[in-house]
Parts: C-alpha cells; sequence; structure tokens
C-alpha cells in the first residue's frame, strides 16, 4: 500500500457514502448556490455569537450528511474534525452532542484534506467501517480572531481572500460495510438513500509537509501556500510514478487568483503544465465580476463545500474519473504574526475516483 515517500495506494478504497453542505448567504449566492445543501440566510445562524453560529452549522453539515445516508451517530467509530479557530472550539462544543469518538485536527485551510486523509487510512486499514470528517469556516469568527473587527470597515488588497462561512461533511466507509447497507435495505423493502450506494472512492493519499519561503503577509495567503501545494503535487507524480495527465482535475484549496498563478509557475518551472487541469475551490465558490471577495474565498469551509456540492456530483456522474483534490493551509497564528515570523504552508492530497458500474451494481 505504501507509495513513494509520502503517498498510500489503498488495496480496498474507502467509499464517500455521503456527504453534506451546509453555507451562509454570500456563499449561496454565489455560483455553486443550487448545490449546497442548506443555504442559512441568517449569520448567527440562530445563536448568540459568532463561534456559536459557527458549532451550529458543523453540527447541521454533520447530521446532514448522516441523515443523507441513512445513518445514526452511533453507527460512526470516528471523528475527524476541525475549525480555524484556537483550541478548536467551533468543532469541540459543535461536535458534542453527537456523541462520536472525536480526532480534532489543524491544519487551517487543509483542514478537510487532512480529515479525509486520515479517515481513509482508518477505513482501510480497518479499524472502523465507518468514519466522519468535517471541517468549518465562519468569516465573521475568523475575522474577528487573525484580522479586524467587523465594525472596522478596514480596505482589504486585491490579493486577499474572503473567508467561506461554509461547513462541508463527509461520512467514509468500508465496502463491505455499504454492501451489507444496501442488502438490509433490499431486504426491508426499503429504498436507498440519497447517499447510497456511495459518491466516489478513495484510492490513495499523498500527506503533504511544511512548506516556507518566507512569506510574511498575511493579506496574502495565496502566494503563501502556493509552495505547499507544489510541493504535495509534485510529491504525488513521484511516489505514483504519473503526471498531470493521469487526472481529470488538479484541485487546490483556496489559492485564490494568486495563489493560482504562484503554483502554475512553480509547476511549469519543475516541467509540469496545469493550466489545463487545475481548478482552485476558492476561485469557484464566488463569482468575481459580482461579489467583492476579492482574490477568491478561503477558510476551512471552502474546499469542504465545495467538494461536496460541486466536485462529487461530477465524479459521481463519471466525467470526471479521476481527481486529485488538495486542500491548502496558512499555518500562522496572531502569536506568531505579531512576533515577525513567517507563514509556513502545507497542503495535503487525496485521489479521488468514480466508482465503476459493476462495483455500484453488486450492492
Amino acid at each position: 500500500m505504501r507509495k513513494g515517500r509520502a503517498s498510500l495506494e489503498f488495496e480496498n478504497p474507502p467509499v464517500i457514502e455521503s456527504s453534506a453542505a451546509v453555507v451562509g448567504k454570500k456563499e449561496g449566492e454565489g455560483p455553486l448556490g443550487q448545490a449546497f445543501d442548506m443555504v442559512e440566510e441568517d449569520p448567527m445562524f440562530g445563536k448568540k455569537t459568532w463561534e456559536e453560529a459557527e458549532s451550529a452549522m458543523q453540527e447541521k453539515a454533520c447530521r446532514l450528511a448522516l441523515e443523507k445516508g441513512g445513518l445514526k451517530p452511533e453507527e460512526i467509530r470516528y471523528l475527524f474534525a476541525g475549525d480555524l479557530l484556537g483550541q478548536l472550539i467551533a468543532t469541540s462544543f459543535g461536535v458534542a452532542d453527537l456523541e462520536i469518538p472525536l480526532f480534532g485536527l489543524y491544519g487551517a485551510c487543509s483542514t478537510i484534506g487532512e480529515a479525509l486523509t486520515l479517515g481513509a487510512m482508518t477505513v482501510a486499514a480497518g479499524y472502523g467501517e465507518r468514519v466522519l470528517t468535517v471541517a468549518s469556516s465562519h468569516f465573521a469568527t475568523a475575522e474577528k480572531q487573525f484580522r479586524f473587527p467587523l465594525a472596522y470597515g478596514n480596505q482589504r488588497p486585491y490579493s486577499a481572500t474572503w473567508t467561506v462561512t461554509g461547513s462541508g461533511a463527509f461520512v467514509l466507509a468500508d465496502r463491505e460495510a455499504v454492501k451489507e447497507k444496501r442488502r438490509q435495505e433490499k431486504s426491508l423493502q426499503r429504498k436507498s438513500g440519497p447517499g447510497s450506494p456511495g459518491l466516489a472512492v478513495i484510492t490513495g493519499v499523498t500527506a503533504g509537509k511544511i512548506a516556507d519561503i518566507g512569506a510574511k503577509d498575511s493579506m496574502n495567503m495565496g502566494a503563501a501556500m502556493a509552495p505547499a501545494a507544489y510541493s504535495t503535487i509534485s510529491r504525488n507524480f513521484m511516489d505514483f510514478q504519473v503526471d498531470e495527465n493521469h487526472y481529470d482535475k488538479i484541485i487546490s484549496g483556496d489559492l485564490g487568483e494568486v495563489g493560482r498563478t504562484v503554483l502554475l509557475d512553480f509547476m511549469a518551472a519543475g516541467g509540469y503544465d496545469l493550466s489545463k487541469v487545475h481548478m482552485d475551490c476558492g476561485i469557484e465558490i464566488y463569482d468575481s465580476s459580482s461579489q467583492d471577495t476579492h482574490a477568491g474565498g478561503s477558510g476551512c469551509g471552502c474546499s469542504a463545500v465545495t467538494l461536496s456540492a460541486a466536485i462529487l456530483n461530477r465524479i459521481r456522474s463519471g466525467e470526471w474519473k479521476r481527481v486529485l483534490f488538495v486542500p491548502t493551509g496558512a499555518l500562522l497564528s496572531t502569536v506568531s504574526f505579531n512576533e515577525g515570523q513567517s507563514i509556513p504552508g502545507i497542503a495535503h492530497g487525496v485521489v479521488i475516483e468514480h466508482r465503476r458500474a459493476e462495483e455500484s451494481q453488486e450492492e
């Protein structure tokens, strides 16, 4: 199963059994608006604080993903979850009522990539038939923690991105567990849920490493994260002995317009032309012509909701047979930034493939 220095190829690929995406009003007004499971008009989600709002959003995404798969929380072995806030407070308060054993993760905006990687490893190794993975971000909580109070009305440079208010959740399952569920549904003459028999499979992963070129501009996260995306994509190519033509799409998390340019330049210098296959979730989620988001979207929720609402549908339909999904994260804090340290980046690669018709029919 081990491939090269940083990758795994699964002999029994975990199935993405179901997923859900919950977003805010601004995201619902973007190009992907009709594809999200829930668009909440109230940025407070009916709560008293921004942080409580993000927790509520994350819990809703988890429950929707379970509901779409016809599952209950007690059927989930482990939960891999994270957000952008200090001590992961959106997660710890958000998923407590699910009562699922939790691994709290922090990979900044790459968190859903980390969660899917660890979740897939857990299922493939037989440590659990089903796991739940989720990540979230909220524009107001991120601005409050990392930048300026909303009432300040600060100007943002073009290189800045807009933190997505959103949460994406995914149930990963062992193939045999999915088969068994289908058999039970048939024996009970019950119609299969919309998540069955699975949206796609995770056939491999490439763990990222820290990449730091000394960037210090917190308003230009794309440039800080692009080297990490380059590192992980290049390592994936080396470990699996492939190139950019192996994938229908190579999808970064939230580099935005500026970071995408840097990534393409880095890849070109390394001998790869990603211009025809690359896509960035931060660019796709907003309409640059009508929404004032500058370089695009960012945040843990950006790649998570885009994967659930847009990417998986195109994989499931067979339009894309194989995708390399590479969420990217900038590993800074208010402490490190104020002390003048640079902004390291990290990216994790997840190989997601179309489920062949014969696999689905077996179930």
